[in-house]
């Protein structure tokens, strides 16, 4: 459908739903009251500055590229969100202070003036945050942007791979004046749903954010943890994961162990990237473009 066709729909009266291109996603559209202006966001996820490996032995500049690769990008990003594991994991606080800090440096030359960030689990989940706040500040929020309402769980401070009552009650607080018809993005290190609980993709009280979201007719999720792009439905909510800047790692549960799918040295950065998420005016609807850290 075009939008002037949608636009006439919506001059009657009437609704209409969009199906994306993506696999197993759809979102409703209202009518036109509901609209917000076109924009798009971009969506890095799990840097882990700092790791070193055989997974990738370009780590040490693999950030860099990604930097450089959204600054060459044809018309600049609205705002830029880094939705966790910024760093890899430690257990000296020290290094793990300097890690954050060195991240920190890096996406400094990111040329967007407004740059989000949430943790992931190891930035996180060994001090429950300390050390992440100290250089970030809160790991949870919520802000708007051109009409629509973005809300940062943070799902990975707690060490059992939970919200927390406290962090529900301030999203009941946060969706209590909310219109139930309005565009909502939730954005999340974990998936809030049981994707692969056995390999941590899982939050043990994603269920109950999602009981509070359910209301709500367009909800969509993107979050990153499992190094890859992957759709889900929960009822009407879409959840879309990130890959990721450092290795990819395989499909849910197509294997005993989770673990970083080798390097190829035929095709490096393979299964590495970011995207474009773009918020399609009158459609309540994104489109997602993924975008290679390096071109082939």
């Amino acid at each position: 459908m075009q939008r002037r066709d949608f636009l006439a729909l919506s001059a009657a009266g009437g609704g209409a739903v969009f199906v994306s291109g993506l696999a197993g996603c759809a979102t409703a559209a209202t009518t036109a009251k509901a609209a917000y202006d076109d924009f798009y966001f971009v969506q890095l996820s799990d840097t882990h500055w700092g790791y070193q490996g055989a997974a990738n032995p370009d780590a040490a500049v693999t950030l860099r590229k990604a930097v450089v690769a959204v600054n060459a990008l044809a018309k600049p990003p609205e705002f830029i969100v880094f939705t966790g594991d910024l760093t890899h994991t430690t257990d000296d606080p020290t290094e793990r202070r300097r890690r954050l800090a060195e991240f920190k440096s890096i996406v400094a030359d990111l040329k967007v003036k407004t740059v989000r960030f949430m943790p992931g689990e190891h930035d996180a989940s060994l001090d429950r945050g300390a050390a992440y706040k100290e250089l970030f500040g809160d790991t949870f929020y919520s802000f708007d942007h051109r009409g629509v309402h973005f809300i940062a769980l943070d799902n990975v401070s707690d060490p059992g791979a939970k919200i927390g009552e406290a962090q529900l009650d301030w999203l009941k607080t946060d969706l209590a004046t909310r219109d139930r018809q309005a565009p909502i993005v939730v954005l999340t290190h974990r998936p809030l749903f049981d994707l692969a609980p056995k390999w941590d993709w899982a939050t043990r009280d994603g269920d109950a954010a999602l009981a509070l979201l359910m209301p709500f007719a367009h909800v969509t999720v993107f979050y990153g943890h499992i190094h890859q792009e992957h759709h889900q439905m929960t009822g009407h909510i879409a959840h879309h994961s990130a890959k990721s800047l450092i290795f990819p790692l395989p499909a849910p549960g197509s294997q005993d162990k989770r673990a970083p799918l080798p390097w190829d040295t035929s095709a490096p950065y393979k299964g590495l990237g970011f995207r474009e998420v773009e918020a399609e005016q009158q459609g309540q609807r994104y489109q997602v473009t993924e975008h290679p850290v390096v071109r082939a």
